[in-house]
């Protein structure tokens, strides 16, 4: 407990699954939390299931909304010493069913908006500071119809790298999770029933799915001075998907 005392976090896509836990590992830490959701009432329920956080309406894929958030944390937080880049789209499609607005949205909410949230960011993380990206599995994996997908995230994996070596002169350490299949409500709007999430934990050794907790615990790790000597690092938590 308290390993983020003290310190102030914002977390993004945080009204569900992994990033909503996040804030909520984040507040028993001791931080204090601001987090982004892209609904207004989805924003308003995640406040009152966590308490005292900031709330930040915004679409992850546009610029102008990286820029907004960025605003309206220095204004309440005056900055920030751990940012938590977690919103996300997840859509799978074979080959010949994606087009152009598809593959722009997932590379616009996966990518752009993250490279463009930590360059709106920049100026406003201390010496010390921690950013944490919220990668997959899929940019290690084959799975087919999840080129685009794993593109982005793979895309976005990269970046935990390249920016380490920017950012480590002002301070600013960069490291990534990369889940596995994990129980959060993401599966279900991808349409799977009982038999196909039967069928992807025979495909994990651990025997089952992980859980958001199990991530966010991984988080509250990269953001704390724990991993003060890990930069540009990634944690894979798959059960053992990887290793097939």
């Amino acid at each position: 407990m308290n390993r983020l005392l003290g310190k102030r976090a914002l977390v993004t896509g945080a009204t569900s699954g992994i990033g909503l836990e996040t804030a909520r590992e984040f507040l028993r830490e001791g931080a204090r939390v601001a987090i982004t959701g892209h609904r207004r009432d989805a924003l308003e329920a995640a406040r009152n299931e966590l308490g005292d956080v900031l709330t930040i309406e915004a679409d992850a894929g546009e610029i102008a909304a990286q820029q907004a958030t960025a605003k309206a944390v220095r204004e309440s937080f005056g900055g920030l010493d751990a940012v938590a880049i977690n919103a996300g789209v997840a859509e799978f499609r074979p080959l010949e069913q994606w087009d152009e607005a598809g593959f722009d949205r997932s590379f616009d909410i996966n990518f752009k908006g993250p490279f463009f949230l930590v360059q709106a960011l920049a100026p406003l993380l201390a010496n010390p500071s921690s950013i944490v990206l919220t990668t997959s599995i899929n940019a290690h994996i084959g799975m087919p119809n999840s080129s685009i997908y794993s593109g982005s995230k793979a895309a976005l994996l990269t970046l935990a790298k390249t920016l380490s070596g920017e950012l480590l002169p002002r301070g600013v350490r960069v490291n990534a999770v990369s889940p596995g299949p994990i129980a959060t409500p993401l599966h279900g709007k991808l349409g799977m029933g009982e038999k196909e999430i039967a069928g992807l934990i025979g495909q994990i050794p651990a025997g089952r799915r992980g859980s958001a907790t199990e991530v966010a615990k991984a988080i509250v790790y990269f953001a704390s001075d724990e991993s003060a000597f890990t930069i540009g690092g990634e944690l894979i938590i798959d059960g053992g998907m990887s290793t097939l």
